[in-house]
């Protein structure tokens, strides 16, 4: 397949963030791996490597990334220019007690949720992947997997469509490429898809057959159906289709950070709920007309549905405070490192007089 900068997913949006002195003296190259000591770049012409600290100042850098670089340095380790502002991000707290943000992927026009039709399947999880899409302005597409090992599809497909209006959601045995036209539907040339899904939910074997490629897979235990880590790492890969299919590995922890609106979009049924509340500060514990209290005794709204509303609201505000203190706490410590800067200078400035 005949590959250029479209194929890769160029996009307007990239092209005009060029000067008219970079056009003719810059080559974009996107990122498609990302490595403890290096980063793997791809252009239309080439592949090449280049060291995690010539990257320094650009990160945290995601796979999907545009990197720019001087045409005339197309070559292991040259130093990249800039990186291109992103169309989207998806993202995430980074794993442990400290608040930071941790790209998952970057520049993905589709994301493919996947869960198999088994114990791993968590309406709540689905919820969860449903507002990094929807916040990012992605289009989610959940994906069930291992059909061919459940009677109850039906069930697992009426679960999943009730979480958003008008998502879609596709049933595949990721083995058979018969099953998968609703999916290949979504890979145009220069289309980027990413797989998100907890390990053992068959997004290597979804790899495989979607790009042809041969990433190891492992079967889940089955004594809960909980899958085994194969893909250590995001990678970009190049389909016949001309789209463009990121992995990621399976995260044991994805806590929210700036997620306000995608809570908003994927629990709008809860919002419009609340605000007709009687009370503009209702709690919605025991407060006279309670929309929420209402449709919850009436079995109108799911208890565990606005529990993880609640959840996700709370920990989305939390770790983003968290964040925009420390955002706010690093400019105050710039702005008195630059004082003292100014004060020596000064000082110097005085005794060289």
């Amino acid at each position: 397949m005949f590959i250029n900068h479209l194929t890769l997913g160029w996009k307007p949006f990239f092209q005009q963030q060029l000067t008219l002195d970079e056009l003719p003296s810059t080559v974009a190259a996107r990122v498609t791996a990302i490595h403890r000591s290096h980063i793997q770049v791809l252009t239309p012409e080439k592949t090449f490597s280049i060291d995690t600290a010539l990257c320094a100042k650009l990160q945290p850098l995601a796979v999907g990334d545009w990197l720019l670089f001087d045409a005339t340095e197309l070559h292991d380790n040259a130093r990249p220019l800039r990186r291109l502002s992103r169309l989207s991000l998806i993202a995430r707290k980074t794993a442990g007690e400290q608040v930071g943000v941790q790209p998952i992927v970057s520049n993905v026009d589709t994301l493919f949720i996947v869960s198999s039709c088994n114990q791993d399947f968590n309406i709540s999880r689905l919820e969860r992947y449903l507002v990094l899409a929807l916040e990012a302005q992605v289009t989610p597409i959940i994906v069930l997997t291992k059909s061919d090992q459940c009677t109850t599809i039906d069930d697992f497909v009426a679960q999943a469509s009730k979480l958003h209006p008008n998502l879609i959601v596709e049933v595949c045995d990721a083995r058979d490429l018969n099953q998968l036209q609703g999916l290949q539907a979504w890979c145009k040339p220069g289309q980027t898809i990413a797989l998100v899904g907890s390990s053992g939910v068959g997004k290597s074997t979804l790899i495989n057959s979607l790009c042809h490629q041969q990433v190891s897979t492992q079967s889940i235990r089955e004594d809960d159906a909980k899958g085994r880590h194969t893909t250590t790492a995001r990678t970009l890969y190049v389909m016949d289709s001309g789209g463009l299919l990121i992995d990621t590995p399976g995260m044991r922890e994805l806590q929210l950070l700036s997620s306000e609106e995608g809570v908003q979009n994927v629990f709008a049924d809860v919002e419009a709920l609340i605000t007709n509340c009687r009370f503009n500060n209702c709690t919605h514990e025991n407060e006279p007309g309670c929309s929420v209290q209402q449709a919850l005794t009436a079995n109108q709204l799911d208890r565990r549905r606005w529990k993880n509303y609640q959840k996700l609201l709370k920990e989305q505000r939390r770790n983003a405070e968290t964040l925009a203190q420390q955002h706010q706490r690093n400019r105050q410590l710039g702005k008195l490192y630059r004082k003292i800067k100014q004060e020596k200078q000064s000082r110097k400035n005085i005794n060289d007089e």
